[in-house]
């Protein structure tokens, strides 16, 4: 991966954070935590990894991100200066969520020694 879509995602990652936090107005979504981005060597998507503290509401923030996408686009667009901002797709980030269950079964073994 280049320097440049590795600082884009960098860059990417913190305004998305931003939108979410400041400009959206869907209660759902503010508490989203953006986890990371990949855009495509072509800029033309952006997989924007995000977890949420309640994984009860984890289906209805999906739903709300992907309503939002348009909205946090043109933002994007005006925060960050490229020729084309990429289209968005927000995938859930489970990796927090498996290093939980790790960590559970690391401390399981270790309360049976």
């Amino acid at each position: 991966m280049s320097i440049k879509i590795e600082r884009l995602n960098h860059t990417y990652q913190e305004a998305i954070s931003t939108i979410l936090m400041r400009e959206v107005k869907d209660q759902e979504i503010k508490f989203v935590t953006v986890t990371g981005v990949e855009v495509t060597n072509d800029l033309s998507f952006a997989k924007v990894y995000y977890t949420v503290l309640d994984k009860e509401k984890k289906e209805s923030t999906k739903q709300a991100l992907e309503k939002a996408a348009p909205f946090i686009r043109t933002k994007l667009a005006e925060k960050v200066e490229v020729r084309h901002t990429p289209e968005l797709r927000f995938i859930y980030d489970e990796s927090i969520a498996y290093g939980e269950h790790i960590e559970s079964l690391i401390k399981e073994i270790k309360e049976k020694e």
